[in-house]
């Protein structure tokens, strides 16, 4: 709501100096009390928009907070229930000391005389 708005729709109340000063006194007028309801359409749609701004603000501020939410991982979320599962076979494994270094390398199949492997480079 822009200043000018604002100047039109708030009410013109005269305080007792000013009704004073113009020769009304409240004692003349029996409803200078009520003088604020004349203005009361304009103080209701004022006060509607401001509900309106507020309302339009949550709205905004609850969908930041939900996109920020989606852009975060939570694996309990974010991965299927199969890979909790996975996940806690991963955590029941345990190396094993009870076998030989030598045995396995005895069994392996690789080259211990091989270039050392880095990704994207070519041998």
């Amino acid at each position: 709501m822009n200043g000018s708005n604002m100047a039109n729709t708030s009410p013109s109340v005269k305080s007792k100096e000013d009704q004073g000063l113009s020769g009304h006194d409240e004692k003349e007028n029996p409803f200078a009390e009520y003088m604020w309801m004349e203005n009361e359409e304009d103080f209701n749609r004022q006060v509607e928009e401001e509900l309106q701004e507020q309302d339009f603000v949550d709205r905004c501020f609850q969908e930041m907070l939900d996109e920020e939410d989606q852009d975060w991982f939570i694996p309990s979320r974010d991965l299927p229930q199969a890979m909790g599962q996975l996940q806690q076979q991963l955590n029941g494994l345990s190396v094993s000391e009870g076998h030989d270094s030598e045995d396995i390398l005895s069994k392996s199949n690789l080259n211990p005389d091989a270039k050392e492997f880095i990704p994207g480079e070519k041998y």
